[in-house]
Order: C-alpha cells, then structure tokens, then sequence
C-alpha cells in the first residue's frame, strides 16, 4: 500500500531532491559541509513547524528555493557549518557523498 502525499510534502520533497543534487556540483572537498548544511536544515526546520500550518510551510518552501538558487550558483564552493550541525551531523549519521563529477 502507497502512501500518497499533498502536492504541499511532493513540493518539499522536490526542493529536498533539488538540494541533494546541487551538493554533487561542489567540490569534492566541500561535499560533506553542503550535505550536512541541507541535511540539519530541512530537519531543523521540519521540528519547528507544525504540518498544518500551510502559509508558514510555504514561506519556507518560497525562502529554501531562493537560498537553493544562490547556493546553486557555481561561484558558491563552500558553506559555513556550525558546531551543533557538527554535533547534529555525529548524532544523525548519514549516507556519505559519493564521488561523481559534475555533469
């Protein structure tokens, strides 16, 4: 049996996606800070929003595609990650980056 999802949760899972795929187009040395930063975000920021307030899911959805557009940018080749997205990131352990050229 398939869970079906609003077209609200296919938007974040799509910006979520789009994030992923934009931490492979940085360089390899910066791959695990982009990861963790998008990482720690979205779930940080999915704990601090109740799922049915609607107009506040879609300002973060409007505010998360903005920053994605800079960090996309390919003049962007590091992020800034703080100690408790450190802490966060050793506590949440997730997949590695795998090693992949820029397409």
């Amino acid at each position: 049996m398939s869970t079906r999802h609003s077209g609200l949760q296919k938007e974040v899972f799509s910006l979520y996606r789009r994030a992923l795929r934009m931490v492979n187009l940085k360089p390899e040395q910066a791959r695990q800070k982009f990861l963790l930063y998008v990482r720690y975000t979205f779930k940080s920021q999915a704990a601090a929003v109740p799922p049915r307030n609607i107009s506040a899911i879609e300002h973060m959805l409007r505010r998360g595609r903005r920053q994605l557009e800079m960090y996309e940018d390919s003049k962007v080749r590091d992020c800034w990650v703080s100690k408790e997205m450190l802490e966060w990131g050793k506590q949440n352990p997730g997949r590695s980056v795998q090693s992949r050229p820029p397409t």
